[in-house]
């Protein structure tokens, strides 16, 4: 028997999952992410607490499965995309990671669209600048902490920096970094000329060389195996950007389908033959086929909101209950009944999909209210944040799509699910699968070491469809009274938030 090794790290949990062939689950491990958040605006990650992280879920993995390290065919990573991992000479982190919510240079979004010509860039990049891309991360550190630059060898993407941990070899998957606005998707290769664009052309010789998704980018070292329990020079592959994992789980490999992932991110996808111009979506980014290009929609406002509130304000829940986190928040949903009051929620606790300033309020909120109320409310502004990216989504489209394939945090709650078709309008598939990320980098995995000749193969193979959710049509049109107003009293507040 031969195994699959898939590594996820997103922006709240580390996980790691063994699959067979099949797309079977052997097993799964997880460690809670440990933010850093000392300053409003700022979310790090220890580095050295991400590798050990990194190497206990692995091995954990291992002993819980009974695997042997030498029944692993292979492994691949995927991981956050955004953010800013950088290590020195020695492979040792410059700095802690900054995580993809982080907005501590949001000036320099608007310091960049007001002195640079962003028509051009945005002609070799097909992407609007975001405050936690690299572009925006180096160009703070150069102006916040001048006395880190001179120490940086290598700019890293979160899974590179893990695959580099593994490895010990320094590569950059394109389908992470062509989401950096420090690739030339035209040419899909860094541009010089593009960084001298945002004055970080020093920084050039700092981009590791680039590979694809199936690309071997070499095997587990022998420090790491002693660590872990893997056998040294089990084949790594290059992994995946955590949309195109997510996708590809989904059985998203063609543009017949949209990908929803509804987890720390808003993230709204569909591939296309083309990036998609004229700034009609947030960004394009190339797909892990290396054959298509990834339109998409995305804000971190999605069910983080709910951790969030769970974590902050509601700790018993984790503590106290026995049962699921979802089921309890689901019951509460359930007994309001459907002519309920409760208040508007707009889900910008890490960031907006509006105005960058935005933050997270309850609007309408009274005496009455229960934090039952309070739940739906989170419940139903995250899927109002989904439904404004899937509105531009589909006005940059002119092809016509079969599903709507949704994953992540959201995936887990049945009454969620419903309220997203309701919302929506339209129907939900959902695959059969708990961990999205870590499978994608399975069926890359299975690709990469010829068990499939294709990711269309490797998922006719290895996704299955655990279920569709209808939209109640009538619902439908109490949420669509509810998003209008939603919007309306976003609108309002446009000149508030500035």
């Amino acid at each position: 028997m031969e195994y699959l090794l898939g590594i996820d790290n997103g922006g709240t949990v580390t996980k790691a999952a063994l699959y067979d062939s099949s797309g079977r689950e052997i097993a799964i491990s997880r460690i809670d992410t440990k933010v850093i958040s000392e300053k409003a605006g700022f979310t790090e990650i220890n580095m050295d607490d991400m590798k050990g992280s990194i190497f206990r879920v692995i091995r954990d993995l291992l002993y819980s499965s009974k695997v042997r390290g030498d029944e692993i065919a292979g492994i691949a990573c995927c991981g956050h995309g955004k953010g800013l991992y950088l290590v020195d000479e020695a492979g040792k982190p410059v700095c802690n990671g900054i995580l993809s919510t982080d907005n501590r240079a949001l000036e320099y979004v608007a310091l960049f669209e007001k002195t640079l010509d962003m028509d051009a860039i945005y002609a070799k990049t097909y992407q609007a600048v975001v405050p936690s891309q690299p572009v925006c991360l180096l160009a703070w550190m150069k102006d916040n902490k001048p006395e880190l630059i001179a120490k940086i060898k290598w700019i890293f993407a979160c899974k590179d920096y893990i695959r580099f941990l593994l490895t010990g070899i320094p590569y950059a998957e394109i389908s992470d970094y062509s989401g950096s606005n420090l690739v030339n998707l035209n040419t899909k290769s860094f541009d010089k000329e593009l960084l001298a664009e945002f004055g970080l052309e020093e920084f050039y010789p700092c981009l590791p060389p680039l590979k694809s998704a199936t690309d071997f980018c070499g095997g587990i070292t022998k420090e790491v195996a002693k660590l872990t329990n893997l056998k040294a020079g089990t084949p790594v592959f290059g992994g995946m950007f955590d949309i195109n994992a997510c996708s590809i789980a989904s059985g998203v490999v063609d543009p017949t389908s949209i990908s929803m992932i509804a987890g720390t991110w808003s993230i709204n996808t569909y591939l296309s033959k083309e990036p998609v111009k004229g700034r009609q979506v947030m960004m394009n980014s190339i797909f892990c086929d290396g054959e298509h290009y990834l339109a998409e929609e995305s804000s971190a406002t999605s069910a983080g909101n709910l951790a969030w509130y769970i974590k902050t304000l509601l700790p018993e829940l984790k503590t106290q209950s026995k049962q699921s986190i979802y089921a309890i928040t689901d019951e509460w949903v359930t007994e309001l009944k459907d002519e309920e009051d409760y208040p508007y929620y707009f889900p910008f606790i890490m960031a907006s999909n509006v105005h960058p300033k935005a933050k997270a309020s309850l609007m309408g909120m009274t005496y009455y209210h229960t934090r039952k109320h309070l739940t739906k409310s989170i419940y139903e502004g995250v899927a109002f944040s989904h439904l404004h990216h899937y509105k531009n989504l589909m006005a940059s489209s002119s092809g016509e799509f079969d599903s709507i394939r949704l994953s992540g945090g959201v995936a887990n709650s049945d009454i969620w699910l419903s309220m997203f078709a309701d919302v929506l309008g339209e129907e939900i598939t959902v695959v059969e699968t708990k961990e999205a990320g870590a499978l994608g980098c399975a069926i890359t995995v299975a690709v990469a070491i010829g068990r499939y000749s294709s990711y269309q193969e490797a998922c006719s193979a290895m996704v299955k469809i655990q279920k569709v959710v209808k939209p109640d049509m009538e619902r439908h049109q109490v949420y669509a009274k509810r998003f209008a107003q939603y919007s309306k009293m976003l609108d309002a507040l446009e000149s508030v938030w500035e």
